[in-house]
C-alpha cells in the first residue's frame, strides 16, 4: 500500500490539473522525483532503502523533507519555501492539506535549469568570475558550519568508504577485479593519510557540510552563486573534512573536462581559508568523490535506467577514481619577471598542468600581500604596503607555504618579481629541503610590451601601475642565474618550455 501511495502522489504531481497549469515538467534523480509547474517546483523523496539512506516511509520521508528545507534556507534564503502534505480524502482523492496523509513533498521557488551551474558548464557560461565568487561562498559556508567531533578524521572517512563497498557490493555493473584493485587502492590511501586527517580533525576541520556540492548543486540567483540540496537524510554521510566537501566540486568539473576551472576554484578557496596543510588530500578525496558517483549511477542503472549511456558514466567515474589514486611525482616551478612579463597568466596555464588533479597550488605574491593586509585581492593597496619590510614578509610566505605543500606531495607554482637574490634564495632553499628540484624561470619582455600590458589591464590582484614598473626597471638587477624565457610569445609556447626545455632547445 506504501508504494502505491507514492506512485498515486506521483501521478497527483504530474497532472496539470493539480497545478493550474499547461504543463509539468518530471525529472527524476536517484533518490528524488521533481516536478516544475509555473512557478513552482515540488520534490518528492523516492521510496527506497539504500547503504546510506532510508526513505522507505512517508514518516522518514517527512522528517528528511524538513531537515532539507531548515538546512538549505541558510544557503539558499528565499528558495525553500516549505513542506506540504499530500493526502487523501474520505473519498479517496489526493490534495494538498488535512486528511489521510500520504507523501510529503518539498515546495520550491521555480528557478530557470539554466542557471544550474551543471547547464551552464554545458553552455560555456560558466567563467573564472563566477566560480571565483562561487569558492568563496563555500568557503564562507564551510567556516561558519558547525564543528562536530564525532570520531577521528581517519575513522570518518573509513566510514565513508566503507558505505563505497557496501555500494559497490548490492549491483553488478561493475567486476570484481576493477571494485577490489580500487578498493585496495583506496585503503593504501587511506592508511597513509590517516594522520594528517586525524591532525586535521583535532583542528576543527570536520564539520557538518553540505555533502553533495556538485555543479547541479549550485545555481545563479540574483546574479550569486548559491548553494542547495544538501544531505539533509544522513548527517553522518555530510559531516566531513571540508577540503572533502569541496572535492566533490573539483572532481566534478575534472569529469567534465574544466582542469582549468577546478584548479581555480580550489586555488582561490585556499587563498581564503589558509587551509593548505590539507592540499595534498585533494587527488584522494576527489577519487572518493569519483567512486561514489559511480556506484550512485550503477544504482540507476540497476533500477532500469538509460542503461548504454549511464554505465559509460558509472565506468568513467571508476576510472578516474583509480587515476586519482595514482602517486605523481610533485614539482615546483618559480616564475619571475618584472610586472607585466605575464608571470600570472603563466601560472594560471601551467598550474593545471602539474602533478595531480587538481593541478598545483599558485603561491601568489599579490594575494599573499592582500591578505597581510586582510583586504580582498581585488582591493588596492597604496605604496606603504610595498614597502621593504611588507615585501620580506611576503617573500618569507612564498617559502614558507611553498615548503609544506611540497612536503605534503603537492606541486607549486610560485609566482612574484623575484627581482631580488635574497627573495630568490628563500625559495631555493625550501626547495632542497623539501627534497624537489626548483624549476626557476624569468620571463623576459621588453619595455614597450610591458607598458602596454600594465596599460591594458582590468582587475586582478595586482595593484603595479606604469611607475611600479619604472621603478622596478630603474633599480640595480642584481645577478640572474634562472633560465630566460621570452615573454612576448604566446602563452601556449611559454607554458611548453618551461614544462620541456630540452623539447625547445
Amino acid at each position: 500500500m506504501l508504494v502505491q501511495d507514492q506512485t498515486d502522489a506521483i501521478a497527483f504531481l504530474s497532472d496539470r490539473k493539480t497545478h493550474g497549469s499547461e504543463a509539468v515538467e518530471h525529472i527524476e534523480t536517484h533518490i528524488s522525483h521533481i516536478f516544475l509547474a509555473r512557478n513552482r517546483a515540488f520534490k518528492v523523496k523516492r521510496a527506497v532503502k539504500l547503504p546510506y539512506v532510508d526513505f522507505s516511509t512517508p514518516e522518514l520521508r517527512l522528517k528528511a523533507c524538513e531537515r532539507e528545507v531548515e538546512l538549505n534556507g541558510a544557503t539558499a534564503p528565499g528558495l525553500y519555501i516549505g513542506v506540504r502534505r499530500i493526502a487523501r480524502d474520505q473519498e479517496g482523492r489526493l490534495h494538498f492539506g488535512d486528511g489521510q496523509f500520504v507523501e510529503p513533498v518539498v515546495e520550491m521557488v521555480r528557478f530557470d535549469q539554466d542557471a544550474l551551474f551543471d547547464r551552464m558548464a554545458v553552455d560555456g557560461k560558466l567563467n573564472a568570475m563566477l566560480l571565483t565568487q562561487a569558492a568563496r561562498m563555500i568557503a564562507r559556508y564551510h567556516h561558519d558550519a558547525p564543528v562536530v567531533r564525532r570520531s577521528s578524521g581517519s575513522a570518518n572517512i573509513a566510514a565513508v568508504l566503507a558505505i563505497n563497498t557496501a555500494a559497490f557490493a548490492t549491483n553488478h555493473l561493475f567486476n570484481e577485479t576493477e571494485v577490489a584493485t580500487v578498493t585496495q587502492l583506496f585503503e593504501e590511501a587511506l592508511e597513509a593519510n590517516g594522520p594528517l586527517l586525524d591532525s586535521r580533525e583535532t583542528l576543527g576541520k570536520v564539520r557538518l557540510c553540505h555533502g553533495d556540492l556538485h555543479l547541479r548543486n549550485i545555481c545563479l540567483i540574483g546574479g550569486q552563486p548559491r548553494l542547495f540540496d544538501c544531505i539533509e537524510f544522513n548527517d553522518l554521510i555530510a559531516t566531513v573534512d571540508t577540503l572533502y566537501d569541496l572535492a566533490f566540486l573539483l572532481m566534478d568539473l575534472w569529469h567534465r573536462g574544466f582542469p582549468q576551472l577546478a584548479n581555480l576554484v580550489m586555488n582561490r578557496y585556499l587563498d581564503e581559508t589558509d587551509d593548505e596543510d590539507g592540499f595534498g588530500l585533494l587527488p584522494f578525496f576527489m577519487a572518493i568523490r569519483a567512486a561514489v558517483r559511480a556506484h550512485v549511477i550503477a544504482t540507476q542503472v540497476a533500477e532500469g535506467g538509460s542503461a548504454t549511456h549511464l554505465m559509460s558514466d558509472a565506468h568513467s567515474y571508476l576510472e578516474l577514481a583509480r587515476s586519482l589514486l595514482a602517486k605523481v611525482q610533485p614539482r615546483l616551478i618559480v616564475i619571475g619577471g618584472f610586472s607585466g612579463s605575464g608571470k600570472t597568466t603563466v601560472a594560471d596555464a601551467l598550474a593545471v598542468r602539474l602533478g595531480a588533479p587538481p593541478g598545483a597550488r599558485i603561491i601568489e605574491s599579490d594575494r599573499i600581500r592582500k591578505a597581510l593586509h586582510g583586504v580582498p585581492a581585488e582591493v588596492h593597496l597604496g605604496v606603504d604596503a610595498y614597502r621593504r619590510s611588507v615585501s620580506d614578509k611576503v617573500y618569507f610566505e612564498i617559502a614558507r607555504r611553498s615548503l609544506a605543500i611540497l612536503k605534503a606531495g603537492g606541486s607549486v607554482v610560485a609566482d612574484a618579481v623575484f627581482d631580488r637574490s635574497h627573495n630568490r634564495s628563500l625559495v631555493e632553499l625550501a626547495s632542497k629541503a623539501a627534497g624537489i628540484p626548483c624549476e626557476a624561470v624569468w620571463l623576459e619582455a621588453g619595455v614597450p610590451t610591458l607598458r602596454q600590458r600594465i596599460g591594458g589591464r582590468l582587475g586582478g590582484p595586482s595593484d603595479a601601475d606604469l611607475s611600479v614598473l619604472a621603478r622596478q626597471m630603474s633599480g640595480e638587477r642584481e645577478p640572474l642565474t634562472w633560465r630566460m624565457i621570452n615573454a612576448e610569445q604566446p602563452v601556449g609556447q611559454i607554458v611548453q618550455e618551461i614544462l620541456e626545455p630540452e623539447k625547445v632547445a
